[in-house]
């Protein structure tokens, strides 16, 4: 009798434990997908290559991205609308969302985990959240001039609860301190014409804008800040007449890998190779297109290349021994962004004139994968929340 009670005690609190818990699993091996058109996230499994569930209700995600919290459960989104919306990952459902500005362009998240900050065009500068609440914390004003306000781009996170970033219309370089998360102090170094886009090395130390105005790469070493900011390769391409440009490279696609960086050409077919210990140009790669995503896989031994119009159906694999392209993939239409899962067997293609995302092995590049999205961009996975920059 006392058997058959406990028996039946155990299943009935199995019962209540499924139908009131979310289901068990590990948040390192999950992700979501933007879905531009709808305002939709797609939540995945990155071993089962499954979906698990869609979300919507978050605003305008046409051009979105995407950090995480430290324990990678929470996703903060971050919409074009100024939408700002935090995902519980386990339970596939949002937390809060705010429309924090009128114009929005991305985010971060400090080295804490404690602090979120967005990045506006509308109106210019950052805003500071708590991860926790979404409680505003502090803003910084892109005022580079007496009542006049920047695009902020580049939004990059830096060691010590700073964050670096580039004021597109003002042609500088901020650093902002956040140790004090409701007083933050900022650093201003004069970078060049036009910064349009940004991205923090893998060890935290140099924040690099990329300049659309005028040709080479401002550069801030931020353990040395005080030297103020450098151009670097800034006789690339002097004197030579550019494409047209159809989209503007995505600089926190860039790639460091044994040694070297690789980095897309503005306005040229090609992907160029930098020598960081010297931050000299050592190699130009002619490639089918003009780069918007150059990126390598988590050993260094691949860069993945897409492109802008009119060639966005098709991928480009470079070999880093070699330093020659040795596949010549068209994977689908509307090739926007790619992703590699952490230890890079896999990489994750969204094709958005095709509606879907593919999946491929990047030992022996064959498709292993497809899932239907409606219309998707940005991949995110979960394994972002333990990097700089990302």
């Amino acid at each position: 009798m006392k058997m058959l009670r406990f028996l039946f005690l155990l299943a009935v609190s199995g019962l209540l434990a499924a139908c009131v818990g979310p289901q068990l699993r590990g948040t390192g091996d999950l992700g979501l997908i933007i879905e531009r058109a709808s305002g939709q996230v797609t939540l995945i499994n990155t071993s089962s290559r499954q979906p698990y569930a869609r979300i919507d209700g978050l605003g305008d995600l046409s051009h979105a991205s995407v950090v995480y919290s430290r324990d990678a459960r929470y996703a903060y989104v971050f919409g074009r609308d100024g939408g700002l919306s935090k995902i519980d990952l386990l339970e596939a459902r949002i937390v809060k969302r705010i429309i924090q500005s009128g114009n929005a362009i991305g985010g971060s998240i400090s080295q804490d985990g404690r602090i979120v900050v967005a990045q506006n065009y509308t109106p210019g500068g950052i805003k500071a959240f708590d991860a926790e609440t979404l409680e505003l914390l502090s803003e910084v004003p892109a005022e580079y001039a007496p009542g006049k306000f920047s695009k902020v781009v580049g939004l990059a996170d830096a060691p010590g609860n700073k964050f670096a970033y580039a004021l597109f219309d003002g042609g500088e370089i901020w650093v902002s301190d956040f140790s004090n998360p409701r007083q933050p102090t900022t650093q201003r170094f004069p970078a060049g014409s036009q910064p349009y886009d940004g991205l923090i090395t893998p060890d935290g130390r140099h924040f690099l804008a990329g300049l659309f105005g005028e040709d080479g790469i401002a550069m801030l070493d931020l353990w040395q800040p005080e030297k103020g900011a450098r151009k670097i390769l800034e006789n690339y391409g002097r004197g030579e007449q550019k494409l047209p440009v159809f989209k503007m490279p995505h600089l926190r696609g860039w790639s460091v890998a044994q040694g070297k960086a690789y980095l897309p050409a503005i306005g040229r077919h090609e992907v160029l190779v930098v020598d960081v210990a010297t931050w000299q140009e050592v190699g130009r790669i002619a490639v089918r297109g003009q780069p918007v995503f150059v990126m390598a896989r988590p050993d260094g031994r691949q860069v993945w290349v897409n492109f802008a119009f009119p060639d966005y159906a098709k991928v480009d694999v470079i070999d880093t021994l070699s330093g020659k392209i040795t596949q010549e993939l068209a994977p689908g239409k509307g090739i926007l962004h790619m992703e590699f899962t952490p230890r890079g067997e896999q990489v994750w293609l969204s094709a958005r004139d095709d509606n879907k995302v593919v999946i491929y092995n990047t030992g022996n590049f064959a498709q292993v994968g497809e899932i239907a999205v409606n219309s998707p961009s940005g991949i995110f996975f979960t394994h972002r929340a333990g990097r700089i920059g990302f």
